[in-house]
């Protein structure tokens, strides 16, 4: 794993204490099922995102400036349940840290740590899974920490609401609330999609985004790509609106599996999440002094259940 600083950002920017935002890296893929690759995700995406621009055309800001922190990297790997361990125990210590949290993996698995360490740290959240496949499955392979059981602790512990679903299993559906999955379908006809799933969210909430919800046409390295998916700017309209109506208190991006002879997905991932991070911090001042108090905070612990003594 690379050591440098996020996208090649200025020393100044990247230092933790003045740093508004954290990047985990997690290159996990042990429960990858089929394209294998997974765990080479980050380094492409750091690699990536060192030769893109950080002006955001669209906000017309320079979200780097808010300082980006690229942590450690979560390389447990000697199980799934000992990854997902360190990855919640990462993940916390970040947020009890008052900062805004993002972690880009690995494969989907990686997210049954960040969840849990979110819910754990905010109330009432809503979990806005993004992704082609339902992964609700109780346990697969013989684990209860596979990729295909990503969302599955977050469909019994949080508000889960489901977007792009094209793939699932039978059984999943008596796990599944179908009142809040929004299927690619139905999606496809459906123009108001994106408001009513809006109305369903509760005002903390934590984005998962598998990059195989975007269809192949435009994101083909993924382990599982399925046809169908989201396009770019139907994306981005719908995270546009979700940071502005409610409180996104992180997110976590997976399942990139590069392909050494097309770069495009690796630059597409980077261009993700710097965007969503564009419209998290769109609104703030990059003069304003970054205020470390976690009283008043306005990025992620105004909402949170922690208090900066708790031990982790």
């Amino acid at each position: 794993m690379q050591t440098k600083t996020y996208a090649g950002i200025p020393e100044e920017f990247s230092k933790l204490e003045q740093s508004k935002i954290v990047l985990i890296p997690v290159p996990y893929g042990g429960t990858s099922t089929w394209q294998k690759g997974a765990e080479n995700g980050p380094e492409a995406f750091l690699h990536a995102s060192e030769n893109m621009e950080c002006y955001d055309i669209e906000t017309g800001t320079e979200v780097y400036q808010q300082g980006v922190y690229l942590a450690d990297a979560v390389t447990e790997n000697e199980s799934p349940e000992s990854m997902v361990d360190a990855v919640h125990k990462a993940t916390k210590k970040y947020i009890k840290k008052n900062k805004f949290v993002t972690i880009f993996g690995g494969e989907h698995s990686i997210s049954i740590g960040t969840i849990r360490a979110f819910n754990e740290m905010f109330p009432s959240l809503t979990v806005l899974h993004i992704d082609a496949h339902a992964d609700l499955r109780k346990s697969y392979n013989g684990s209860k920490y596979n990729h295909a059981c990503a969302v599955y602790e977050a469909s019994q512990t949080t508000n889960l609401i489901q977007v792009g679903i094209r793939s699932m299993d039978v059984m999943e559906k008596t796990v599944m609330d179908e009142d809040k999955t929004y299927f690619a379908h139905e999606m496809a006809v459906d123009d108001t999609w994106i408001d009513s799933a809006i109305d369903q969210m509760t005002d903390n909430v934590f984005i998962t985004f598998d990059l195989d919800a975007l269809d192949p046409s435009i994101m083909p390295s993924t382990g599982t790509p399925e046809p169908g998916g989201l396009f770019w700017y139907e994306t981005l309209d719908f995270l546009k609106q979700v940071f502005a109506e409610k409180n996104v208190v992180g997110f976590d991006i997976v399942e990139l599996c590069p392909n050494k002879n097309d770069k495009s997905s690796d630059f597409l991932a980077a261009k993700l999440y710097y965007k969503m991070l564009s419209y998290k911090f769109a609104g703030d001042e990059i003069e304003d002094e970054y205020d470390n108090s976690y009283e008043g905070s306005k990025y992620s612990g105004n909402n949170s259940k922690f208090e900066e003594d708790d031990e982790y």
